[in-house]
């Protein structure tokens, strides 16, 4: 793709139909050649310096990220999905401008971008090692034994891959059997930890019940139709016994109106048969 020393003055970019950006022309065709050489754009820019926080702690070197990309500031839209970029010197990880990054691959085996790849590939096999439980220590190797064999899957299949997702292929790789689900569990683990509530003793757990300023109207309501009319607690049956001597009023009133219709009813005329 690149050949000698970087010479970039300026480039002419295109948004791809895969939305990514790469790049059509630039100013030195002589050591730059453009047949599939993609660039980042700033959102992209954006997530990687997202993806990289964790590896801080891990030892991630702001240095080796630098070195890694041209930066590039947009001078001029041309239309038709294309951009005129301009070559800056600012950093990328502290500008506040939008910036376009190119990876350095003038030289692809041992250049800045090669260095930075290796770089995060270490640490973020560091950060794995530290957060779940192997039965045996994962391995740069075999870390990269995988990364190489999807690229290869996907250069046989004809896909053209952006070198964006060459860094975040690493950047979130997970080894076979862990994903997305054990992510979560850890994250959910670390969540429940931070809002664990301490025990509390029996006895402070009791005062804190009869704190009338802790209870809601709805409790305070509840508490006063469990009390009786002198504004005492209700015993343990006494509501059942109300219903039940109100059930046994109303069957004997009813048992009185049956007794008063029999009473009010003519005799038969019929005789008894003797």
């Amino acid at each position: 793709m690149a050949k000698g020393t970087p010479q970039l003055e300026w480039c002419i970019v295109r948004l791809g139909e895969d939305h990514n950006w790469w790049v059509d022309e630039v100013s030195d065709p002589v050591h730059w050649d453009v047949d599939g050489l993609s660039i980042i754009d700033p959102r992209q820019v954006d997530h990687l310096i997202e993806l990289i926080e964790p590896l801080r702690e891990y030892g991630f070197n702001s240095d080796v990220f630098e070195r890694a990309f041209i930066p590039f500031r947009i001078t001029k839209d041309m239309g038709k999905g294309k951009v005129r970029l301009a070559k800056t010197k600012q950093p990328l990880l502290e500008s506040e401008e939008k910036l376009f990054a190119l990876p350095d691959i003038i030289d692809e085996e041992n250049g800045p971008y090669a260095d930075f790849l290796d770089h995060i590939t270490r640490l973020r096999v560091k950060l794995l090692n530290d957060l779940l439980d192997f039965e045996e220590k994962l391995t740069v190797d075999e870390v990269e034994d995988q990364l190489r064999e999807a690229q290869n899957n996907d250069y046989i299949e004809g896909k053209a891959v952006h070198l964006f997702q060459e860094m975040t292929a690493i950047l979130d790789f997970m080894p076979d059997g862990y994903g997305d689900d054990d992510e979560d569990s850890e994250k959910r683990s670390v969540e429940d930890d931070y809002y664990d509530v301490p025990e509390i003793e029996a006895a402070e757990e009791e005062k804190l019940k009869n704190d009338s300023s802790l209870k809601w109207d709805d409790d305070e309501d509840a508490d006063k139709e469990g009390k009786d009319d002198d504004g005492k607690p209700k015993k343990d049956g006494d509501d059942d016994d109300d219903d039940d001597e109100d059930s046994d009023k109303e069957d004997k009133d009813d048992d009185d109106e049956e007794d008063g219709e029999e009473e009010d009813r003519p005799k038969s005329g019929k005789k008894s048969r003797g």
